[in-house]
């Protein structure tokens, strides 16, 4: 009785869930990404940031408040936690240091930190290639039952120690499942390589030259009060912006901005040269997603309208991550129609 309960309790939440994505999707498009933006306050968000970036032509859209607590609206540069978008940086300079020798693709993990040998499963035939791709089979410290998102690991190894000596998921290679142990690892494995914080080689050679200003590996290196609060559907009022996610892979903290400059410098030639842009675009991905909890962000490239468009919104559990992507695809709608009005032009 008490199975077929939560069976019919499980069933009626996903219907709940389904049939709020489905009324944003088949709601009448309006006529502007702003109106969009605005009209996601109404669909349970607090705050929603967008950033669009077409040739010739950068848009920043933005609603909601920036805080519960203080009746204060947010601002197109209001800083928000990017989360695992944070891995497109590692992975740019993980490729930077494989083109400069300091590293191979092929070396694998014992090679890299053999420490580990005996404690994960198939170090000797995970590469750092298998790592940055998720094909590893580490399992995820974030799945294990001593991970809490209320007290995250404040080191990377009190992370590593979740998944130490526990079975691997699958042999190296044969599938491809997403872990954060994975970009943990590699953090780990560059500040090996270079003898000191991949984030400062993040700063000098990814930031820096790309001018992206306001692009932070920490929180603790921000005024909390630039930083846009986020709530979660299971803990009421309580913001998430104090707790201080550290490990690598989920840390960083960015405008839509910098983000949408990041996204689109990954992908045309301003981050890397020729021979670098083939590494990379054999190991990762170009695009991204982030979560959590408070935060969902997404950043993406749109080939068809040469668009880069990246999407904050701060509020996180139950639907609101269907909802987020909802919307995010109702803006590209948006802005291919009027691609199609402008060439029908």
């Amino acid at each position: 009785m008490l199975t077929r309960v939560r069976l019919v309790g499980a069933v009626v939440g996903l219907s709940v869930i389904l049939s709020g994505c489905v009324l944003i999707t088949l709601a009448p498009l309006p006529a502007t990404v702003q109106i969009e933006v605005e009209d996601a306050i109404d669909r349970g968000f607090d705050g929603i940031i967008v950033y669009v970036d077409q040739p010739g032509e950068t848009t920043i859209y933005v609603a909601g408040a920036q805080s519960r607590a203080i009746d204060m609206p947010i601002e197109p540069d209001t800083l928000f936690k990017i989360a695992s978008i944070s891995k497109l940086y590692i992975a740019a300079a993980a490729v930077k240091l494989v083109h400069d020798g300091a590293l191979s693709l092929d070396d694998t993990l014992a090679d890299l930190m053999p420490d580990l040998v005996g404690h994960i499963e198939n170090a000797e035939a995970i590469t750092l290639r298998l790592m940055l791709q998720h094909r590893s089979g580490i399992p995820d410290y974030i799945d294990q039952a001593g991970f809490r998102w209320i007290e995250p690991p404040q080191n990377n190894m009190e992370a590593l120690d979740l998944v130490l000596d526990r079975p691997a998921e699958f042999r190296p290679d044969r599938r491809r499942k997403y872990s954060n142990t994975n970009y943990l690892l590699i953090g780990e494995i560059l500040d090996r390589a270079l003898g000191y914080s991949y984030r400062q080689y993040i700063e000098d050679e990814i930031l820096t030259p790309l001018g992206l200003n306001n692009t932070y590996s920490l929180m603790s290196e921000v005024d909390p009060d630039d930083v846009m609060s986020g709530y979660d559907m299971g803990s009421d009022d309580f913001d998430w912006k104090p707790i201080d996610y550290v490990l690598p892979g989920g840390s960083m903290v960015a405008t839509a901005e910098d983000t949408g400059r990041f996204l689109r410098a990954l992908r045309d030639g301003s981050l890397f040269n020729d021979e670098e842009q083939a590494i990379y675009s054999s190991v990762y991905d170009y695009d991204h997603t982030g979560l959590l909890p408070g935060y969902q962000s997404i950043a993406r490239y749109h080939p068809d309208i040469d668009a880069v468009v990246v999407q904050f919104t701060n509020v996180s559990g139950g639907d609101r991550w269907p909802r987020s992507e909802a919307i995010y695809r109702r803006i590209v709608r948006i802005l291919n129609s009027f691609e199609v009005s402008v060439t029908g032009l």
